[in-house]
């Protein structure tokens, strides 16, 4: 069973495209987010292997997720509009499997006030999961949510995954630095990139996740980069291009941006 499970989310090359679909938990109805039927249906039409999101959305829109991977995001971070801390779990591996999701997902953070209980959370989970052959994700977020560059160099990075696999996270989610071979060479588990904020530079996206991938990186779990998308579906397909075959650069910029 937790082969099965995690063969929805990682194709046979070893590599998975997971998009991102949990910002309303922090955000609300943020930009792209406002339909979810509509960006959802984008986005596999893309090419996606697996969607990210919360509780409410994998309950409302299961046609638009059937086609894909689930991985249900069990906790949650602070709100736009303040007064909670990062790090808190409000659903169950229960309630996953009730909703049929392939592996859950837990954020950590290193280096914060928040660490120690987002660690706990994280192994609370991983053991849960795992005696119901559910695969877990550890995203791991060195200096909270906003960490700045001075804590999130490639060293804080690979302490980070290490520990998330030392947890027993399956595999990780991690932000991209100079240097991530370090990181994918010392965590003994898959690592996928973690997309970040929304950026107007398409090509150093692009890049990144083909500097990525020739790091090591399995694959890559892009939020706001993809749904904010002036053509999500087109931002998916170049993603997963570079993915799943090895595309160049240039090559999904074309698909992108047709001709």
């Amino acid at each position: 069973m937790f082969t099965r499970r995690l063969s929805r989310i990682f194709r046979r090359d070893g590599r998975a495209f997971i998009v991102a679909f949990d910002h309303g938990l922090t955000e609300g109805p943020t930009k792209g987010m406002e339909n979810p039927a509509r960006a959802l249906a984008a986005i596999v039409s893309g090419g996606a292997d697996a969607i990210l999101t919360s509780y409410g959305t994998a309950r409302r829109f299961v046609q638009q997720l059937a086609p894909v991977g689930l991985i249900l995001r069990l906790d949650s971070g602070t709100t736009t509009l303040g007064g909670m801390r990062p790090g808190g779990r409000f659903f169950s591996v229960e309630d996953a499997l009730r909703l049929g999701a392939d592996a859950v997902a837990v954020s950590a953070f290193p280096g914060t006030p928040d660490e120690e209980m987002s660690l706990r959370t994280l192994a609370a989970v991983v053991s849960e999961a795992h005696r119901w052959g559910l695969p877990v994700m550890g995203e791991m977020q060195p200096g909270g949510f906003n960490g700045g560059p001075e804590q999130r160099t490639a060293e804080a990075i690979a302490i980070s995954a290490r520990v998330a696999a030392e947890l027993g996270a399956d595999w990780v989610k991690v932000p991209y630095a100079d240097g991530f071979d370090r990181v994918v060479n010392t965590c003994y588990v898959p690592a996928v990139m973690l997309g970040g904020a929304k950026t107007s530079d398409d090509l150093a996206m692009l890049e990144t996740i083909k500097r990525a991938i020739s790091a090591g990186a399995v694959g890559v779990a892009i939020g706001r980069n993809i749904f904010q998308a002036d053509n999500p579906a087109a931002m998916t397909a170049a993603v997963a291009a570079l993915v799943h075959k090895d595309a160049t650069v240039d090559e999904a910029l074309v698909i992108l941006r047709p001709r």
